[in-house]
C-alpha cells in the first residue's frame, strides 16, 4: 500500500475547530484520558500547544495532519514530544479524525513525526505508546518502522478504570534509507 501524501503544518490558535472535530469524538479518546472535549477544553489544549511551541527552550512540536499540500483538508493533530534533549530522547504522539482512519493516514502521520524527531531535531531513539486494546495505534505504529518494546501496566486512569500501555520504539539508526524503517513516504508492504 502506498501511504497517501500528508503535511504537517505548526498548529495555530485558529485550528481550534479542526481539533474539536475529531477530539469531541468518544471513539477518538476510546484509549485516552482526555476526552470527548468540549468546545472550551479543545480552545485550552489548542491554546497551550501553540504556546508551547514559542517555549525556550521547545520540547513539544504540535502539528495540524493536513492530507496532500499545507492547504489540504486537516484530519488529525500530530506532536513531536522532547523527553530529554541530554540523552536526545522523544515522544510521537497523533490523534486522527475517524474519516482518515484505515487509509494509510495514520502511517504517514508516524512517519511524517519521525522525519522532524530524527532528522529536523536529531533526536536519538523515538517512543509512542498506545493501549494495547487500540489495535489499530499499534499497527499504525509497527507500519511505520517502531518496534514494540513491552507493556508497562497501569500507566492513565481512564473512564473504564487502569489502561496499560504498549511501548514501541525506534533508533536513529534505524530510521531512514538504510534502517528498517526504510524512506519516509515508501511502500511499506516492501518493508
Amino acid at each position: 500500500m502506498t501511504l497517501p501524501p500528508v503535511t504537517l503544518t505548526p498548529l495555530r490558535s485558529a485550528d481550534w475547530p479542526a481539533v474539536h472535530s475529531w477530539a469531541s469524538l468518544p471513539e477518538v479518546c476510546r484509549h485516552q484520558a482526555w476526552g470527548p472535549n468540549s468546545e472550551a477544553q479543545s480552545r485550552e489544549f489548542v491554546r497551550r500547544a501553540v504556546e508551547a511551541r514559542a517555549a525556550d527552550p521547545q520540547v513539544r512540536y504540535p502539528y495540524l495532519v493536513r492530507l496532500g499540500e499545507q492547504a489540504g483538508d486537516p484530519v488529525g493533530m500530530a506532536e513531536v514530544h522532547v523527553r530529554s534533549r541530554a540523552h536526545r530522547q522523544g515522544e510521537i504522539t497523533y490523534a486522527l479524525h475517524p474519516r482518515a482512519w484505515g487509509r494509510g493516514v495514520g502511517t504517514a502521520t508516524a512517519r511524517a513525526l519521525l522525519t522532524v524527531a530524527f532528522g529536523e531535531l536529531g533526536l536519538h531513539r523515538v517512543q509512542a505508546t498506545c493501549d494495547p486494546r487500540n489495535l489499530g495505534s499499534a499497527r499504525v505504529l509497527a507500519k511505520a518502522g517502531l518496534r514494540e518494546e513491552g507493556l508497562l501496566r497501569h500507566t492513565a486512569l481512564l473512564r473504564d478504570g487502569w489502561r496499560d500501555s504498549l511501548v514501541f520504539g525506534l533508533l536513529a539508526e534505524e530510521f531512514g534509507p538504510t534502517g528498517l524503517g526504510g524512506p519516509a513516504g515508501q511502500d511499506l508492504a516492501d518493508c
